[in-house]
């Protein structure tokens, strides 16, 4: 404690992401004043770390790795709690020809068998020859590790006790894996993807230069979890490229405290923040009356969101609450991204805060079209998510492959050099994905109007009851609009039925009274049938009963697949084939 955060000016001049690789990028950083610093849940700095002194400690790293003799792009399992030793884990890699891992951590603490199981499927997949995790978790890490064939693995100390090798470590070059990355769904069936030197510095050089217009003296702040392509990407390698400064909160301790993070951005004038949707709404709910005026948020210029489908009430809660603070609405920074494009794909313009396109309801459902109106008695919004960086190509294509016009909802496919090399050790599934001419099928729906992007759900998710589309995030609004349901605490899917689909709705409910939760189906069945024009099933569940990926995000897929096994229903060939 005690210790001076690493400052916001650098005497270094700004480079944003010009680099072949990121030990490249780290190189230069390490010649400045800036670094990252890491709090705990009551916003103690504990540990102060210049990306010098990262670059020093991952050198070192890198030598003892170098002295195991291992082939080069030899996969270092890394399970990724927000600490210092996963910098210098990460970065050791890059200098010593490895390739590092990240691993989830639970987004809170569940079944100790069932992240035992998540690991060890992790592990085989990517079949490392080191692995590593935090003294806390290391004990998961050595019963997901039982029986597989590892060269090393153990805690930090561990590690750094290793003996220096004779030889000189060799940084990996650009055509060489950075490292793999998990997508947040991938828990049953993990899919690793390869993402290569140069595919992630063209998108670090998309996100600093287009994306946020990085500049001299922004500062960001994070409590993203690393294991996620947001939090990895956009929070801990686009600082170190671009020379920036940033504070690190804990994913598990911003959901115990989120008003940390206000204090954060508020304590250190920060500049730069990003966060899914659900973030901003649980910073809004904790807020006590009247303690907004006591965070001075104006130096936040973009306040970045994505990671899932945006609702703008969610984000107009915030900015008319922390209005007192200094916030801005302008500072709202829709975008669009994956991992398997690195991570950025779009982006809207900056200091326009969130912008949304009005649709008719009733034409979109039956024509696949999205028509815009004010005054049609069922209205659709979608968020702009603005203008793919410069150096993706897109097109949007119908069920039969063939490219659509303006306003016209078809599945987004990309090409770029930020798309990944396919998924480590799955051809079959890369195949599925990713064309021989490098167009990626992103499996997310959407529309194009006036040269923008808008994001309309994912292509899986999608409900068809007698022709109609149906998407699952408008029945999971009309839910949340009970006073007793919260954001978060509804998903909507469809499960087979004789006529193609039935909708379920699967609600967390808090109340007791059978009664009252009677009335509160009656009255979202109500609602959905005036509203949407179709019939659904309500289940009320226990808090806590919704499935989660591994970044925190509601997974419909799962909630649905659970449904399904506990209702004894079967799927179709045709039906499973439409749920990939």
């Amino acid at each position: 404690m005690g210790a001076q955060a690493t400052p916001t000016e650098n005497t270094l001049p700004l480079r944003r992401a010009d680099f072949s690789t990121l030990a490249d990028a780290l190189d230069y950083a390490a010649q400045g004043q800036t670094g990252c610093n890491f709090y705990n849940g009551r916003g103690e700095l504990y540990e102060v770390l210049p990306y010098s002194k990262l670059r020093e400690q991952a050198l070192e790293l890198a030598r003892r790795l170098a002295g195991l003799g291992l082939p080069r792009e030899s996969r270092l399992a890394l399970v990724a709690e927000t600490t210092p030793d996963f910098l210098r884990f990460f970065f050791a890699c890059q200098y010593a020809g490895l390739v590092p891992v990240p691993l989830p951590i639970p987004f809170s603490l569940g079944s100790h068998e069932a992240y035992v199981r998540q690991l060890r499927a992790m592990l085989q997949s990517c079949l490392p020859a080191l692995a590593m995790a935090p003294v806390s978790f290391i004990s998961f890490l050595t019963e997901a590790a039982a029986g597989l064939d590892l060269e090393f693995f153990g805690a930090p100390e561990d590690f750094y006790r290793l003996p220096y090798g004779n030889a000189e470590p060799k940084p990996l070059e650009p055509d060489e894996l950075a490292y793999l990355q998990y997508t947040s769904g991938s828990t049953r069936f993990p899919r690793g993807v390869m993402i290569r030197q140069a595919a992630v510095m063209d998108n670090l050089a998309g996100i600093a230069q287009h994306g946020v217009d990085l500049r001299p003296g922004d500062r960001a702040v994070s409590w993203l979890p690393f294991y996620h392509d947001m939090g990895l990407v956009g929070l801990m390698l686009t600082p170190v490229a671009s020379q920036v400064s940033v504070d690190y909160l804990g994913t598990r301790e911003f959901a115990m405290r989120p008003r940390q993070w206000l204090a954060l951005m508020s304590r250190n004038k920060a500049t730069i923040s990003f966060g899914p949707p659900f973030g901003y709404e649980l910073c809004t709910r904790r807020l006590r009356p009247g303690e907004a005026a006591k965070f001075d948020l104006s130096a936040w210029r973009v306040a970045g969101v994505g990671a899932e489908m945006i609702r703008t009430e969610t984000l107009n809660h915030f900015a008319e609450a922390l209005a007192p603070a200094g916030f801005r609405e302008e500072a709202f920074l829709p975008c669009y991204g994956m991992a398997e494009c690195s991570l950025a794909v779009s982006f809207a313009p900056l200091a326009e805060g969130v912008k949304v396109d009005r649709v008719d309801g009733e034409v979109l459902a039956l024509e696949g079209r999205a028509v815009p109106t004010g005054d049609a008695e069922r209205v659709n919004e979608f968020v702009d998510c603005g203008v793919l960086l410069p150096s993706f190509e897109m097109r949007i294509l119908d069920a039969d492959g063939n490219e659509v016009g303006e306003r016209r909802i078809g599945t987004i496919h990309l090409r770029g050099p930020s798309v990944m090399s396919g998924y480590f050790e799955d051809p079959e599934t890369t195949e599925a994905v990713l064309s021989n001419d490098g167009w990626l099928n992103t499996g997310d729906l959407g529309y194009v109007a006036d040269g923008r992007l808008y994001l309309t759900g994912r292509a899986k998710d999608l409900i068809i009851v007698n022709g109609r589309n149906i998407w699952p995030q408008d029945l999971e609004y009309l839910a949340h609009r009970q006073p007793e349901v919260r954001p978060g605490d509804a998903l909507a899917f469809g499960v087979p039925d004789a006529d193609g689909d039935r909708v379920i709705l699967v609600v967390q409910c808090r109340e007791t009274d059978e009664a009252k939760r009677a009335d509160l189906v009656r009255r979202i069945r109500s609602q959905v049938q005036a509203e949407i024009g179709v019939d659904c099933t309500v289940e009320l569940v226990p808090l806590h009963t919704l499935p989660r990926t591994s970044s925190g995000k509601l997974s419909r897929s799962k909630a649905r697949e659970n449904y399904i096994t506990q209702h004894g229903l079967v799927q179709s060939k045709g039906q499973r084939a439409a749920a990939l």
